[in-house]
């Protein structure tokens, strides 16, 4: 008898484990006053951004959500691989979302180490505050040394509700876009390049239907890091000499970014989680959804500025490294904002369509998205130089290639993959185990941070098979292609989007089904 009740506490055990990490969070509507106006905002405990969640590898996790709100809510776990029932993204693997007044628990177990986050996963909760870190300590010795470690949020945020600033977009693509040409751009340009080419610039843009200055479709943001504004002024101590470890996250709706610490190095050691070989760098560009750790080591008792500036140079995200609290770095001067070029059109299929288009001295085969305004003799982040620290388990070349086709509307603000809204589209299926090339073709004038639910892709970067990195988001530039593989490794059903909230519920998103095939027992 003694020996039977054992066994049926270990059944127990190993069919019920002892959560070893259990949170509580509470969504709802707080009136929050971040830019001097207050309002009513989507909080987490009570704070924008919601709490840092820090769990560690191998860990049985269990996270109590209640939803205090009178709409339904979801939080995502962005990166983090788990069973698709507990991805956290309504109609997906049975999941409802969360009903108000509701408590929904979810359960998995930590498979990974490094530097992830969290966000809402219905409507535009995530644009109005339900966003937050999570940081996962490796259950062996970490590769990367530091003597310090801080989370860098960054966020775009507004007084405006996402439906609000949807809306507007729905009625006018360019209703946010405070940066367009002039009159005095005109003669500008008249007097670089010659009435003529002025002239015929001016008018394939403008036959085209399309803006120069269309970098990002939402501009007046305030920007902030950790929830607070530069004047508020986040500060990070270190001491002179020490390693300093900054885990970025662009938990942006919206922003692209330029990342720099003037007069200070960076050597990048993570990306989207994943450890990479050290490789140093000057600055970034920073798509939404990405993360980047990276390793800073102050040479000098000085004050440090962390720079993060929106493509569209509308703003800044400012914080502070310092020998004590209380100071604060200089403020930056903005960089020179890029225009686009035909190039960033999809030179190639414009060409076709409009063949009298003259393309002068504005078709220089470079890419105004891609001009950051780098300093000369400054290194600026290539996904080629992302190489997987140690050697990729999964390395095998794909078995067949799906070609994405990333596109929209601006007029009508509708955005598609292949030619489809999310509501039109067929799935896409992929046989459990099987390895895919994702082939990203962008017909916009838009750069996409394209992100897959409940896997890793890894960049076709040039670097060797064994070598390539792993990424759960990846921004593919406008007129260009990118491609990628998959191993499908994961069963169920996972949302495959552009991470721009607004072009995602505009209907740039799909469905991918991983599906395991039943033994055939009969024969």
């Amino acid at each position: 008898m003694r020996i039977l009740f054992v066994f049926i506490i270990l059944n127990s055990l190993i069919i019920f484990p002892s959560w070893a990490d259990t949170y509580n969070l509470e969504i709802a509507r707080t009136q929050v006053n971040i830019t001097g106006t207050p309002v009513s905002k989507v909080t987490v405990n009570g704070s924008i951004p919601a709490p840092v969640l820090r769990f560690k590898e191998g860990d049985d996790v269990a996270i109590n959500v209640t939803n205090k709100m009178d709409v339904d809510s979801s939080i995502h776990w962005h990166g983090l691989l788990l069973d698709g029932a507990m991805d956290g993204v309504p109609d997906f693997n049975g999941f409802d979302g969360i009903k108000p007044n509701e408590t929904f628990t979810y359960r998995f177990k930590i498979r990974q180490s490094g530097t992830y986050w969290y966000h809402a996963h219905s409507a535009g909760q995530e644009q109005d505050g339900l966003y937050g870190a999570i940081i996962i300590t490796p259950k062996v010795k970490d590769p990367v040394r530091s003597g310090r470690d801080y989370v860098i949020v960054l966020s775009d945020y507004s007084d405006e509700e996402s439906g609000d600033i949807l809306a507007n977009l729905k009625m006018n693509s360019a209703y946010y876009n405070h940066g367009q040409r002039t009159i005095g751009d005109f003669f500008s340009d008249v007097e670089k390049n010659g009435f003529r080419q002025a002239w015929s610039d001016a008018t394939d843009w403008g036959n085209m239907r399309m803006s120069k200055t269309d970098l990002a479709d939402v501009s007046g943001y305030s920007f902030l890091v950790n929830g607070k504004t530069p004047q508020q002024n986040w500060t990070g101590i270190f001491k002179r000499g020490e390693r300093v470890r900054l885990r970025f996250i662009n938990a942006s709706a919206m922003s692209f970014y330029d990342v720099y610490i003037p007069n200070l190095k960076m050597t990048v050691v993570a990306a989207d989680g994943q450890n990479v070989e050290p490789v140093s760098v000057d600055e970034f560009r920073f798509g939404v959804a990405e993360t980047y750790d990276v390793i800073v080591e102050p040479k000098e008792d000085k004050v440090y500025t962390i720079v993060a500036e929106p493509i569209d140079r509308s703003g800044f995200a400012l914080a502070t490294l310092a020998p004590k609290y209380g100071m604060k770095g200089e403020m930056p001067k903005h960089r020179k904002r890029a225009l686009l070029t035909m190039f960033d059109m999809n030179m190639e299929n414009m060409m076709q369509e409009m063949p009298d288009m003259d393309m002068g001295s504005d078709s220089a085969s470079i890419s105004g998205w891609a001009d950051a305004d780098t300093p000369k003799g400054h290194k600026a982040l290539s996904y080629a130089d992302l190489r997987y620290l140690g050697t990729q388990p999964k390395s095998s070349p794909p078995e067949r290639e799906i070609e994405v086709r990333l596109g929209g509307n601006m007029e009508r603000y509708i955005w598609t993959l292949n030619g489809k809204k999310y509501e039109d589209a067929e799935p896409i299926k992929l046989k459990y185990g099987e390895r895919v090339r994702l082939k990203f073709i962008n017909d916009s004038m838009m750069a996409h941070p394209m992100h897959l639910h409940g896997m890793f892709v890894q960049l076709e970067n040039g670097q060797p098979a064994k070598k390539l990195p792993n990424k759960h988001t990846v921004i593919v530039p406008p007129g260009q292609s990118y491609s990628v593989f998959i191993t499908a490794d994961e069963a169920g059903e996972w949302a495959f989007h552009c991470h721009l909230l607004y072009h995602m519920m505009s209907g740039m998103m799909n469905k991918v089904v991983v599906a395991k095939l039943e033994a055939n027992h009969g024969k």
